[in-house]
């Protein structure tokens, strides 16, 4: 076995995902606001931990690069990660006095309002990232590296995103979720800055219309798309809520309709998306089915309550397409 640097095996994981990770403690009861809520279950989180676990759902190999807390919900994320699926080896914690473990609350309001409360003060261990923390053969070989806009709101994980992108020189597959959240920004200028930058080292974007107006000024799908390939991205996918899925690349341009569901909670059907993204892009089919799987493994957890461990199987997602073609 050659080990490489903080210990990388040879053997690289189909995904390498850096950033976000925490705590879910969502509501048992909805339709009323925290104040009234008597019952809670907790679940991991983090968009990045929530993309690993969804890709390996579908049997791939998984690692993530994250920082927690030296306390008892840190000891959670390094074992329920493991228990979903993702190498929890780069998931290192912060000794001392030092911040914990984030928690992140959500209230449920379905069909479409899902507020989130993030306890990431003052600050979140994964922005405490620093480039020792990166395990650079694994930055260089995954299959596919995912990184997210979180990652950049804050120092010294910023710099840290930078260098791993910087090692990798924009391999094919490299993937950045626009995933903005204004409340870890000063000001949405402040992002644009730092988006526009990483474009410059990505050759994947994938975001909603909001997020695309942060990262390249337009709201407009179509023009969005245009925006993030003049950027050097191969691949641009748009989510537009009801309208579906919109992605390009320079030779393609496709559309997928929403597949009908009841929601139930919408937070973590991004996330499966994003796995069912990396899944298709790793098996080499072509952008509608790539787009067709993702946006059903989106649907599929959006009718369920949790995040990471409502993540479909591939024979999940597949069963829902096969139904879906006999009926059309």
């Amino acid at each position: 076995m050659r080990i490489g640097q903080a210990g990388t095996p040879q053997g690289a994981p189909d995904l390498l995902a850096i950033g976000r990770t925490g705590v879910d403690v969502y509501p048992l009861e909805h339709g009323v606001g925290l104040e009234d809520v008597q019952t809670f279950k907790k679940f991991l989180g983090g968009s990045a931990t929530n993309v690993a676990v969804a890709t390996a759902r579908h049997g791939r190999r998984v690692a993530l690069v994250t920082k927690v807390g030296d306390d008892p919900f840190g000891r959670y994320v390094r074992r329920e990660a493991a228990r979903l699926g993702v190498d929890p080896r780069y998931v290192s914690v912060v000794k001392g006095a030092g911040p914990p473990t984030p928690v992140t609350f959500c209230e449920v309001f379905p069909p479409d309002d899902f507020p989130l409360h993030f306890y990431r003060y003052p600050v979140a261990p994964d922005l405490l990232l620093t480039t020792d923390d990166l395990p650079l053969d694994a930055v260089r070989e995954a299959q596919v590296f995912w990184a997210t806009v979180t990652g950049l709101s804050q120092e010294p994980s910023r710099s840290t995103h930078f260098a791993a992108w910087e090692a990798r020189g924009r391999r094919r597959h490299t993937v950045l979720d626009l995933d903005y959240r204004p409340m870890f920004w000063s000001e949405p200028a402040e992002a644009r800055e730092q988006v526009g930058r990483a474009l410059e080292h990505v050759t994947v974007a994938v975001g909603n219309r909001e997020e695309c107006e942060v990262a390249v000024g337009e709201t407009d799908s179509g023009r969005a798309t245009d925006a993030l390939l003049d950027r050097g991205i191969e691949l641009a996918v748009v989510k537009q809520g009801p309208r579906g899925v919109l992605a390009a690349t320079r030779d393609e341009r496709i559309e997928v309709a929403p597949t009908p569901i009841r929601v139930v909670n919408g937070l973590g059907a991004g996330d499966a998306f994003g796995g069912a993204l990396v899944h298709g892009l790793l098996a080499g089919w072509d952008l509608r089915r790539t787009v067709e799987f993702a946006s059903v493994a989106g649907a599929i957890v959006a009718a369920r309550l949790e995040c990471s461990t409502a993540m479909p199987t591939t024979y999940e997602v597949e069963a829902v397409l096969a139904e879906r073609e006999a009926g059309s």
